[in-house]
């Protein structure tokens, strides 16, 4: 037997849908509370002081958050390559704004302290903000259009044209789910704040924090009404096969009212996925207010990680429709790299990715603690 057949091409396949999950959560757990300070820092730190003591909660981290960015995207690359043909091309714009807002994060943190003049800190404090806002927004805008559908279409060759433009992603149902993703990691970040910080700074974070969990539960129900009155699913009307050959024009499509929904019909149980979104942001507003700081960090966790997952679960096996024609939708059965491929980086991912989870706990533990803002107007022991 030769190895990679170990596994067979359908596991493999399921394998790395579930993986690519996961990267996604980490991501936007792990990173979500950096573009979450960021969003925060004009408001819940109000002197030169108090934002540094905001920045320099993240500034150990923040680096080291963004390689699951990287793996997210590596993966994508490597496992559903026309998937990242068509993202990276279609969302060429979009991805363009995220990556100049992720560029600038790192410009702003190392200007900022290079001069002490007030107008030219608070220059590069607003260009924080808008490094966390726009990518946050993005991000979320991206994922309601992932819902959606784009207009994409395949040649018979399995040449990908994409046909959609950028301002045609804004369009209101992606624009609130923008505005989910905004309100989740403002709440993330300030449930990082609160653990991270003390005094005026934290205070302050509690206050904006309850306001964002409460707009992460209006507005993610709100998402999830919307979804159902008014964005048509997509559905597989031909035989499906878990193991044929990574062409999407091998099968048969049909956009269908409720298709989203219609896993969590069929199995009453993945209602939980959604339901504990809903309560991760209930119990994330409630540690804020009884200064529970572990409660309302693992909540607001909980909660990202459930909305995040539940996309997957509304679409499986989908990855991305096509509103042009529905047999063009890539699915991940007929979309992925092929067998061999997916086990040799399976084997690598088992290798690699507990190195960078024990890397990234270690760091984690060895910088536990807060902030402390009188070593920071000292000069002693932060980097910002």
């Amino acid at each position: 037997m030769v190895l990679h057949e170990m596994l067979s091409y359908e596991t493999l396949r399921l394998v790395w849908w579930l993986l690519l999950g996961v990267l996604l959560v980490a991501y936007a757990v792990m990173d979500g509370f950096d573009l979450g300070v960021a969003m925060l820092l004009p408001f819940a730190a109000r002197n030169d002081l108090e934002r540094r003591v905001a920045i320099n909660s993240v500034g150990p981290v923040w680096e080291g958050n963004q390689v699951w960015l990287i793996l997210g995207g590596g993966a994508i690359f490597a496992a559903w390559p026309q998937l990242y043909a068509v993202a990276f091309s279609g969302f060429y714009l979009a991805m363009f704004a995220i990556l100049v807002g992720l560029i600038l994060r790192p410009v702003a943190f190392k200007f900022r302290s290079k001069r002490p003049e007030p107008s030219w800190r608070s220059r590069w404090d607003w260009v924080l903000f808008g490094s966390g806002l726009v990518p946050t927004l993005i991000f979320g805008v991206a994922l309601g259009n992932v819902l959606q559908g784009v207009p994409f279409r395949l040649e018979s060759d399995m040449q990908i044209f994409y046909d959609g433009s950028f301002f045609g992603l804004l369009n209101p149902f992606a624009l609130l789910c923008g505005l989910v993703s905004v309100a989740m990691l403002v709440m993330h970040g300030s449930a990082w704040l609160r653990l991270k910080t003390d005094g005026a700074v934290a205070e302050r974070a509690r206050r904006y924090g309850r306001i964002a969990a409460i707009a992460t539960v209006l507005l993610y129900a709100g998402a999830g009404v919307a979804l159902w009155l008014f964005v048509d699913g997509y559905r597989i009307t031909s035989s499906v096969v878990p193991a044929g050959p990574s062409n999407p024009l091998l099968k048969t499509a049909e956009v269908h009212a409720g298709a989203w929904f219609a896993h969590y019909m069929a199995q009453p149980a993945l209602w939980l996925v959604p339901a504990l979104g809903l309560l991760g942001a209930m119990l994330a507003g409630l540690g804020l207010h009884l200064r529970r700081e572990w409660f309302a960090m693992l909540a607001s966790t909980l909660s990202i990680a459930c909305i995040v997952l539940s996309v997957g679960v509304s679409m499986f096996p989908f990855l991305l429709p096509s509103t042009i024609d529905p047999r063009f939708s890539l699915t991940l059965w007929d979309s992925s790299s092929s067998h061999l491929t997916l086990f040799i980086m399976l084997v690598s991912t088992a290798i690699f990715l507990p190195l960078i989870m024990a890397y990234t706990s270690w760091v984690y533990s060895v910088l536990r603690g807060k902030v402390d803002a009188d070593a920071i107007s000292e000069e002693r022991g932060h980097a910002y």
